[in-house]
């Protein structure tokens, strides 16, 4: 047997709301939508992950979710335009990830992150 696929859900009453955040401010887009839930991703392959944590890094809250983008700047830029607060960073970290801290419609600690080149 073989993990294919791992999937975060957020348990809400306003779906609706995930739409602004994740594929209006995020670039994701809907993949699946059946009223009651509704999936957004992208085309990219992606690893199979799942991280357990004590803290999240340089003495932060854990985040409920990471997202590895293109251009942590950039996603930075967009998430302030659209009004969401930055809780933490941006922060060049120790282990050679750019990112910052948000908190999606639904209150979950976001850490939006992409791996800088190694000096």
């Amino acid at each position: 047997m073989k993990v294919k696929r791992i999937v975060a859900n957020i348990e809400t009453h306003k779906i609706d709301e995930a739409k602004h955040f994740y594929q209006d401010v995020l670039g994701m887009h809907p993949i699946m939508d059946h009223a009651w839930l509704t999936t957004y991703g992208t085309n990219e392959k992606m690893t199979v992950q799942i991280s357990f944590a004590s803290q999240g890094g340089s003495d932060t809250p854990t985040p409920d979710l990471s997202i590895e983008v293109d251009d942590v700047d950039t996603a930075l830029e967009r998430v302030k335009n659209a009004g969401y607060p930055i809780e933490y960073g941006p922060a060049d970290e120790p282990w050679e990830v750019r990112r910052f801290f948000v908190r999606d419609p639904f209150g979950k600690l976001v850490n939006i992150l992409t791996h800088m080149p190694s000096q």
